[in-house]
């Protein structure tokens, strides 16, 4: 069953996956997008964490459009009173830092602003309070004691999916080991 667990090799760009068992109240059933990864450690955004905040709470300068709602995700619990988005883009923005197949991380909220008031669909955003990082070697071990399952991202994961959807989705994925946790309860012992 090992092999199962890593399917793409750790790097930025890939989706950690918590794997059934990991317990640890800040990542349980969540879906990392990897964002950085090296010697120095990782970097990465729980991408199916949303909050009960919207973003025009926290970023009050923002101008939100009438009917729009954007919910402010959970990142991760490093330096949760730091606001970043990933964008999904056409092109590269100015300092921003590509993550994969388009999708840019980045803290510039002229891009955000200019997101919101454009009539283009196919570029969108996630805005995240907090990150995910690991201390150099941290990562590792936790894959080596089988926390993660390691996938290729898909931006569709992370910007058109349900968040509430994303974890299960992916589990049902891997086949049958693991479809029967899609259905499993936040809290095992509620079950």
């Amino acid at each position: 069953m090992k092999e199962l667990f890593q399917k793409a090799p750790l790097g930025k760009g890939i989706f950690l996956v918590a794997s059934p068992a990991l317990r640890d109240p800040n990542f349980r059933q969540t879906v990392v997008l990897l964002c950085e990864h090296s010697a120095e450690g990782a970097l990465g955004f729980v991408v199916n964490r949303p909050t009960a905040m919207g973003l025009s709470e926290v970023l009050p300068q923002i101008p939100i459009l009438e009917g729009q709602r954007h919910v402010l995700f959970s990142g991760g619990p490093v330096q949760t009173n730091q606001v970043m988005v990933l964008y999904r883009l056409q092109n590269l923005p100015d300092g921003s830092h590509h993550v994969f197949d388009g999708v840019f991380l980045g803290g510039d909220f002229k891009l955000l602003d200019q997101i919101l008031t454009s009539e283009n669909t196919t570029e969108r955003f996630r805005a995240y309070a907090g990150y995910s990082g690991w201390g150099p070697g941290q990562l590792e071990n936790e894959m080596q004691s089988g926390s993660w399952i390691t996938l290729p991202a898909d931006p569709a994961l992370v910007f058109e999916t349900d968040p509430a959807k994303v974890w299960a989705e992916i589990l049902r994925s891997l086949g049958e080991p693991f479809r029967i946790y899609a259905e499993m309860p936040f809290d095992p012992n509620l079950n």
